[in-house]
């Protein structure tokens, strides 16, 4: 039945692990080492000749029930969660790039995806960046050893967009893997693996979870891909805990009204800021001044949550929006119900060269916004204060 089931009601209801007790939420299984009956049963387990479980570094039942509902969530076969989304994304790498393959990657990435990859070459992996969203420069910059594509979208944290299904194709032709982060949006908004992707990356601290208290990973995909992962994994010790796991189990069963309200949170706060005399530019996907709004109308449930602002002036005039908003917490993450700010060109981006992230259109006078779940008119109002000061 879980199959015909919509994902609203997936988000709530899918893949759990019921006990005996037949407790109501989903179980929490505290408990770094399992049992075995015999020491045959044992043996079993861990040649992989029976399901279930010895040890929580390789296999959970709650941070299971919470992966293989994330894989519903995101049409996937299957899933894995590991310890944070930095993990899930350093997994990703590792499980299927070896010494002389070639890593072709947006150069709109998050600043700790960016320190990661360029950490490849010290593998033997080969790694170059495409500064478009144009699927024809991807197909330009392939060589003959590339094996994965690597976008965000959208990007962090400009919201430049990338076709997913354009991306696939030109992976696919090339023998190569299509990875895509979906953490901006969630499979609430956005399902990468539907639109082409082989993985879909989430790090599950953001929206999955939504309240800033855990951190997780996740890694979608085909049952083969993920199997993949899993040798990786299970002996590189990149696991999540059980109780995050039970934490984000719990965030997923609000995450479809907590992403619609959101989203409608920030469409609102975007348009007001665009038209302030203040701001410089609004970059947020379901407006229709974004250069790829088409796109977004095509691939994406709604805009998100995040809003990335320019302000007029330099980091100055940035630096005093974020440190007199009242409402926006001044803080690095992103997607809980509470409203949010950053300063990507000094936090985020700070260790990523000041040329680098200007070609990425990070200027000093960028502002990344999250925004969350209180009144649209106190957000618009707590802005509108503070712009008529700068």
């Amino acid at each position: 039945m879980q199959s015909q089931l919509k994902p609203e009601t997936l988000a709530v209801r899918g893949a759990r692990t019921q006990t005996a007790y037949n407790e109501h939420a989903q179980a929490l299984f505290l408990s770094s080492s399992f049992l075995f009956d015999t020491a045959e049963d044992a043996q079993a387990l861990f040649l992989g000749e029976k399901d279930g479980y010895s040890y929580s570094r390789t296999a959970n039942p709650t941070v299971d029930a919470f992966a293989r509902r994330m894989a519903q969530l995101e049409n996937a076969e299957n899933g894995i969660a590991t310890a944070t989304g930095m993990a899930a994304v350093q997994a990703t790498f590792l499980s299927f790039l070896k010494a002389g393959d070639h890593l072709l990657a947006s150069s709109a990435l998050f600043g700790s995806n960016i320190g990661l990859i360029n950490n490849l070459p010290n593998f033997g992996i080969e790694v170059s960046y495409v500064a478009s969203h144009k699927a024809e420069d991807w197909q330009a910059a392939i060589r003959p050893n590339t094996k994965m594509l690597f976008v965000e979208t959208p990007s962090n944290p400009t919201l430049a967009l990338f076709d997913i299904h354009a991306l696939s194709k030109i992976a696919h032709q090339n023998n190569a893997l299509l990875a895509v982060d979906n953490s901006f949006l969630t499979p609430a908004v956005q399902q990468p693996i539907a639109l082409g992707a082989d993985l879909s990356i989430s790090s599950a601290t953001k929206g999955i979870d939504g309240q800033g208290r855990v951190m997780g990973g996740v890694i979608c995909g085909s049952n083969a891909l993920i199997e993949q992962v899993f040798l990786h994994t299970r002996t590189a010790g990149q696991s999540l805990s059980p109780f995050n796991a039970w934490v984000l189990s719990s965030g997923l069963e609000t995450l479809f009204v907590r992403c619609e309200k959101q989203a409608d949170n920030a469409y609102q706060l975007a348009q007001f800021l665009q038209n302030h005399p203040k701001i410089q530019q609004v970059n947020y996907p379901f407006l229709a001044t974004h250069p790829q709004y088409a796109l977004a109308q095509k691939q994406q449930q709604s805009g998100g949550a995040l809003i990335a602002v320019y302000v007029q002036g330099e980091k100055q005039q940035a630096w005093q929006v974020v440190d007199h908003l009242q409402l926006f917490s001044r803080t690095g993450n992103l997607g809980d119900v509470r409203s949010m700010i950053t300063h990507p060109y000094t936090t985020t981006h700070a260790r990523v060269p000041d040329a680098e992230k200007i070609a990425a259109n990070i200027t000093p006078n960028l502002l990344r916004i999250s925004v969350g779940l209180e009144h649209i008119d106190d957000l618009i109002a707590d802005w509108d204060r503070v712009l008529e000061k700068i």
